[in-house]
């Protein structure tokens, strides 16, 4: 799980004067819950800290909330390629020149295994140069770094479990000269690496998660969702009856057969060799376990158009199903399917992020403008439903939204509501509502949008249309 994650120079993001000690630092965004004790289920305790399950960041356009998002993304890409992505290199803070010259600092803090770990790293963005990288265990009584380089011109050192594997090292070793993050090179065709010396296997659990737990999506990016997921009959049928349950006029969703040789000939052929591997490698297996046959499979792909919703289903005697997925309305005493082209924006919306109520894996989804396409009704009742489903799993959303409703104690504790705000220089401030300390009785959504806590737009000049008119 995301306890907290901390940036500076990237992006709208400075430096932040903490107004106590009068020192800059980065800034931080954290999930741990603050001194609100009620709604007790939102929160899941662990090692005697509270982790919160959700958190909705507010504030006006351009205030800076998708960078919020950005700079997460910016470490997930940074973190499985092991160099900076492709364009990056401009996105240090441009609102002050010397910050051309000065490091970009990226540091997430995760729950893994029951463990508080500390993992980050500093690039010269215009340069591309990596001036540090560290991992360290966060213990009550004290904090071991198990590999940190320190500066641009040092050497990698570790420490704790991983100071006696001498192979570490030589990896290290092999990146002298190079701009390149020892935790993605040391996850990189090295399965093997792990099985040999299990002591190390916390660095792959590490990239993993950042890689693989972290779900992060945009508005123009549907939520991938996962085709195995829809396979399973039982999924398929809570995820019928959710989609019905919200308001939709959909009584249910439906596999329809179509012919899977036909579709895949429509297929792009990058799309259609990836399906074709996808067969090759099913025979494969079948090859080396035939017992195989017997159990379920779990290989498949959702592929989407303007149109359609297609399901493709590689079987465990390496037959391919297709399906398109439908909609069933009742009108009067009839029943008519649509496709996903006839439902409007928001049922598609909901189709996508349906499944992050569903799925079983312990992961930290993070979703920029949750309330795109969606009715401000609707967004309330998906984040309470995703807080009612939430309850048993340990399980994260983080959310930027405008959606002013949500601005309720009925529903949100103090501590998941953050805002951002942008100052007349451009920066962006990241901080929560806790740091207010209201009262539960305040109307917040109203003292938002009247400027109480900052976030909102504030128009200085109003065009006089009329002189165009």
């Amino acid at each position: 799980m995301l306890i907290r994650f901390n940036v500076k120079n990237f992006l709208s993001f400075n430096e932040k004067l903490d107004i106590k000690t009068q020192e800059k630092r980065s800034q931080e965004f954290a999930m741990l819950s603050g001194s609100t004790r009620g709604k007790k289920d939102h929160i899941v305790e662990i090692n005697d800290q509270n982790i919160l399950k959700f958190a909705a960041i507010f504030g006006a356009n351009a205030a800076g909330k998708s960078n919020v998002i950005k700079t997460l993304e910016f470490i997930q890409k940074t973190v499985r390629s092991g160099n900076i992505p492709t364009g990056a290199t401009e996105n240090y803070c441009k609102i002050y020149s010397a910050n051309k010259d000065k490091v970009s600092y990226f540091e997430l803090e995760i729950l893994i295994d029951n463990q508080n770990y500390s993992y980050g790293f500093e690039y010269e963005l215009n340069k591309g140069i990596l001036h540090s990288e560290w991992l360290v265990n966060l213990r009550k009584d004290k904090e071991i770094v198990l590999f940190e380089k320190q500066n641009k011109s040092s050497n990698y050192h570790f420490d704790g479990i991983l100071k006696k594997l001498e192979v570490l090292q030589v990896y290290a070793d092999g990146l002298e000269g190079s701009n390149s993050l020892l935790l993605s090179t040391l996850n990189k065709n090295t399965t093997g690496l792990y099985k040999k010396y299990p002591d190390a296997v916390i660095i792959q659990k590490i990239f993993d998660w950042i890689v693989n737990k972290l779900s992060i999506n945009f508005p123009d990016n549907p939520l991938p969702t996962d085709a195995a997921f829809l396979l399973d009959e039982d999924n398929f049928l809570r995820f019928s009856n959710l989609l019905n349950s919200f308001g939709t006029g959909i009584n249910k969703l439906k596999k329809a057969p179509i012919d899977a040789k036909k579709l895949i000939e429509q297929l792009p052929s990058f799309i259609r060799n990836e399906i074709l591997k996808g067969i090759d490698l099913m025979n494969k297996t079948l090859a080396i376990n035939s017992d195989i046959k017997s159990k379920k499979s779990e290989m498949g792909a959702i592929i989407r158009n303007n149109e359609d919703i297609f399901l493709l289903h590689i079987t465990p005697n390496s037959t391919v199903e297709a399906y398109s997925i439908l909609f069933e309305h009742n009108f009067f005493d009839q029943s008519v399917d649509f496709k996903i082209s006839n439902e409007s924006d928001g049922t598609a919306r909901l189709f996508e992020l349906i499944q992050l109520l569903l799925d079983k894996n312990d992961k930290t989804f993070v979703i920029d403008e949750l309330d795109r396409r969606l009715h401000p009704c609707l967004t309330y009742q998906f984040v309470k439903t995703y807080l009612q489903i939430c309850k048993n799993r340990n399980i994260q959303l983080i959310v930027t939204t405008h959606e002013s409703r949500l601005l309720d104690f009925d529903l949100l504790r103090r501590d998941e509501i953050w805002f951002v705000n942008k100052d007349k220089n451009g920066e962006s401030d990241l901080y929560s509502l806790e740091e207010y300390n209201e009262r539960f009785d305040r109307k917040i959504d109203k003292a938002y949008l009247e400027g109480r806590y900052k976030g909102v737009p504030i128009f200085t000049t109003v065009y006089p249309v009329e002189d165009d008119l």
